[in-house]
């Protein structure tokens, strides 16, 4: 008897990567939908997408000032009504006292300079992105904090 072809193994980073796309799904920005996935040991320590804080309007109902006063991607962040993917993935993280410092970032976009930041000092060692992000601050940053920065296309 003949055995069937079988399909290709996702990687791991194919997997983390597939579970922010996932997660993204769940954002409620009307610019970019973005997805991150904590993980440490290959397993999952907490997930975040971006959108409106807890129990606030979110950005569907609510509408993108960015949007609306056309603030180029990267530019004016602090004027976001909506925390970022990475953001949310710290505070999950904090709010069931879950330790990240070690792990590995996968987010469906490169860090801004404030997640960046928050980040380099949460102890998190590595970023593994699916799409950059334009902020040339972010990146020289994360290069300077030595952290290693990963694309991965899926």
């Amino acid at each position: 008897m003949r055995q069937a072809k079988s399909a290709r193994r996702q990687s791991w980073d194919e997997y983390f990567i597939g579970i922010a796309q996932l997660v993204a799904q769940r954002s409620t920005c009307l610019r970019r939908k973005v997805g991150a996935v904590l993980v440490r040991e290959k397993r999952i320590l907490c997930t975040g997408y971006n959108g409106a804080p807890h129990g606030l309007v979110h950005c569907e109902q609510a509408g993108c000032l960015r949007k609306r006063l056309h603030i180029p991607a990267g530019e004016r962040i602090e004027i976001c009504r909506g925390i970022h993917a990475e953001q949310n993935t710290l505070v999950q993280a904090a709010s069931f006292g879950i330790q990240v410092s070690g792990a590995t970032l996968y987010c469906t976009h490169a860090p801004c300079i404030t997640c960046a930041k928050m980040l380099i000092n949460a102890g998190i060692r590595e970023f593994v992105i699916a799409n950059d992000y334009p902020d040339d601050l972010a990146r020289k940053l994360l290069r300077e904090a030595k952290i290693k920065v990963r694309r991965v296309r899926i």
